[in-house]
C-alpha cells in the first residue's frame, strides 16, 4: 500500500499567504478527504478478476471526479515564501530560504560545511 507523503493538508504559515498556498492547501485536504474512495476506486478499475462493467463503472466514477482531489495536482510550495522552485523536501522550504535560516541558526543540526 503506497503512502502518500502531501496527502495531508498543510498548515499554513503565520507570515506570508498568498492565492496560490491557499489554493494548493485547498487542494490537499481534498485529496485527503477523497483518498479512500479514490484507492478503492482504482483496485476495482486494475482487478481483472471483476467483470468488466463493474471496472468500467470504477473507471467512469474515477474520470468523473473534479481534478483537484488528485494527489499529483499537489505542488511542493515553501512554507515561509510560498514559491514553488527549489523546494528541499526535507525542511519544505526552498534554498535561498534553507540558506539564510541555515546562516542564522534556526535549523537544528545543520550549519555551514568547512573541511
Amino acid at each position: 500500500m503506497k503512502n502518500f507523503r502531501f496527502a495531508a493538508p498543510m498548515k499554513l504559515p503565520p507570515g506570508f499567504i498568498n492565492t496560490r498556498i491557499l489554493r494548493d492547501n485547498f487542494k490537499r485536504q481534498q485529496s485527503a478527504e477523497h483518498e479512500v474512495l479514490i484507492r478503492a476506486l482504482k483496485y476495482i478499475a486494475r482487478n481483472t478478476t471483476l467483470p468488466p462493467r463493474a471496472r468500467l463503472e470504477a473507471q467512469l466514477q474515477l474520470t468523473s471526479m473534479p481534478h483537484y482531489t488528485r494527489i499529483t495536482s499537489c505542488k511542493d510550495r515553501c512554507f515561509v515564501s510560498g514559491t514553488s522552485r527549489s523546494v528541499l523536501k526535507h525542511f519544505h522550504i526552498n534554498r535561498i530560504q534553507f540558506r539564510e535560516m541555515a546562516l542564522g541558526g534556526l535549523l537544528p543540526g545543520v550549519r555551514k560545511a568547512a573541511w
